[in-house]
């Protein structure tokens, strides 16, 4: 198995498509706190939104010490553009909205991260990037949980909401993983 290797980070060819996903998936992160902060003027929204752009950023500047610039994907911009309106829409409709937005991306990148964690054979070179990963998914579990516990009513619309961003997020990551 070909292993590509940067800043000790050593990373299997089969984990590749994954951390260019990673990294759109951590751009467009970034970009849904940008378009929530754009349009909330809502106190709480706005802190839960600073805070968690803090974390967002960190995360993509993590991805970018390990992934060649070579290796991200060629649309990044879309993705930008694509997590910006992710934040940008629910913001327009009330602070539900957002939290609901950032559960359903939360959960979907949670499992994202534990398919990466199943996929590591357990070869000592990959303990960094294991731990890596993991660290990444702990933040965004802490995620998840903040913002369900912040819902104060998970409706039927809210859900089918949660289906779009869902089935928007694996879109994504299929396409990135690629592209």
């Amino acid at each position: 198995m070909l292993m590509l290797k940067k800043n000790d980070f050593v990373i299997p060819s089969n984990l590749l498509p994954y951390f260019r996903s990673n990294h759109a998936g951590e751009t467009g992160a970034v970009f849904i706190y940008k378009g929530i902060m754009a349009v909330s003027n809502d106190p709480k929204i706005l802190k839960f939104s600073q805070k968690h752009l803090i974390t967002e950023t960190n995360h993509l500047n993590i991805i970018e010490q390990v992934l060649d610039k070579q290796h991200i994907s060629k649309l990044i911009f879309f993705w930008k553009l694509a997590g910006f309106f992710t934040g940008f829409i629910p913001a327009l409709l009330g602070k539900n909205f957002v939290y609901a937005t950032i559960y359903y991306v939360e959960s979907f990148v949670e499992k994202h991260y534990q398919e990466q964690l199943s996929l590591l054979s357990k070869d000592r070179k990959l303990n960094k990037i294991r731990s890596m990963i993991s660290e990444l998914m702990a933040d965004e579990i802490s995620h998840k949980k903040e913002s369900l516990s912040s819902v104060t009513n998970l409706n039927p619309i809210h859900r089918i909401w949660g289906k779009v961003v869902t089935i928007g997020s694996e879109l994504a990551v299929n396409i990135s993983k690629k592209i």
